[in-house]
């Protein structure tokens, strides 16, 4: 069974790609997967008397758990294996699945074990000031959640009541070392802790290396558009080749007025996949610029599954992504960046045949599903 709770379908999301890709590679290897999912897209339209009790379901999550409650009894699975349990499953289906002797598996996609956000970032910086406390106050102080004192005081509470919960999980996929030291400090011992990074499908054979650059993904202070936008006007117009704005966000009035400001600017708005598709094909690089410790950007396997190498900023998971040879790492820093640009620009071209045969090796879903099974067989050994 793969529980999700799915973020909502207008902001790209990266975890609900995953999510959905996971699911069709282990049914592809003959693996029977009940998905039980929830999404946030459904808040507007719950019953009065669910919504009434909204703010205390990532605690708790009543219906879900009946819910969980009657399948597993129904169905019986072997595992259930977690993604995102907020804020309508709440880390309680791991009670529950337990209450009917069904062991866990979670896949670590961000930090809020200890987060209320789970990002380790606020006010356009870094932060870790809940780290190590047994209630996350300041998450409360700063509004982490959702820009709500309140909501922020009940994922504290939540993050709290659910410590032991946590640690009773009997396997985490950390998606990469960074999320695997996160876990150690949380108290997680070395024996539960698996590094398995996501699978991405293999779309073929690249298209020869096209031109410019591709910024695709959430436009939000942490994915760094402002540290693209400050790097990029160092250069003169045009002098860099296109650059491809795509995506949706707080900050989409910065890419519109860049874009109106500059020929070599274009922003596109959310496109579907197939179009994103068309847009990567038509780049030379692939830009994942976070100044957050950003876990596992899909962009980043997309663009080497395509062939292409990616600029990126040397923080979280990004340095295991990309490796040594398959794209470029700077600091999260406009001087760096912006140095980079052309470098990036003039050897992308040699780099697109080392982006895919890391791709290859590293995150093909023949690779990954494999060892996932294996991480499957040893849980299930064990019950």
């Amino acid at each position: 069974m793969v529980a999700h709770n799915r973020y909502r379908e207008a902001i790209p999301s990266g975890e609900n790609v995953i999510v959905d890709t996971e699911i069709a590679q282990l049914r592809a290897v003959g693996v029977e997967v009940l998905p039980f999912q929830r999404s946030s897209d459904s808040i507007g339209e719950l019953p009065a008397v669910q919504k009434a009790l909204l703010p205390i379901s990532p605690i708790y999550g009543g219906p879900a758990q009946r819910d969980l409650a009657r399948l597993l009894t129904d169905e019986r699975p072997d595992l259930l294996h977690l993604h995102n349990p907020y804020p309508l499953l709440s880390p309680w289906v791991i009670k529950t699945a337990h209450a009917h002797g069904v062991p866990v598996i979670q896949t670590v996609h961000n930090y809020r074990q200890v987060c209320s956000s789970g990002l380790y970032f606020r006010d356009g910086h870094n932060c870790q000031d809940c780290r190590g406390k047994l209630v996350g106050w300041p998450a409360v102080k700063h509004r982490c959640y959702r820009g709500s004192a309140a909501q922020s005081a009940l994922m504290a509470t939540t993050l709290a009541v659910h410590r032991p919960t946590w640690k009773s999980v009997e396997r985490y996929v950390a998606l990469t070392d960074r999320i695997a030291a996160h876990l150690r400090d949380y108290g997680i011992p070395d024996e539960r802790i698996v590094v398995k990074p996501n699978a991405y499908p293999d779309p073929g054979e690249p298209s020869p290396p096209g031109e410019g650059f591709l910024f695709g993904g959430r436009l939000s202070p942490e994915k760094g558009l402002e540290l693209l936008l400050d790097a990029w006007q160092r250069h003169p117009d045009g002098s860099l080749g296109p650059l491809l704005i795509a995506g949706d966000g707080e900050l989409r009035p910065l890419a519109e007025k860049a874009a109106a400001e500059r020929s070599d600017i274009t922003y596109a708005g959310i496109l579907d996949r197939s179009r994103m598709v068309e847009a990567r094909r038509a780049a030379a690089v692939v830009l994942a610029v976070p100044t957050w410790n950003d876990v596992l950007p899909t962009v980043i396997l997309e663009a080497m599954a395509d062939g292409r190498p990616v600029l990126g900023t040397a923080v979280g998971g990004l340095p295991y992504l990309i490796g040594a040879e398959a794209g470029w790492l700077v600091p999260p820093e406009p001087a760096a960046l912006a140095a980079a640009l052309p470098v990036a620009r003039d050897e992308a071209a040699g780099l697109g045949k080392i982006a895919r045969s890391r791709y290859l090796s590293e995150f093909h879903p023949d690779v990954l599903t494999a060892r996932l099974l294996d991480i499957y067989r040893e849980v299930t050994a064990g019950t």
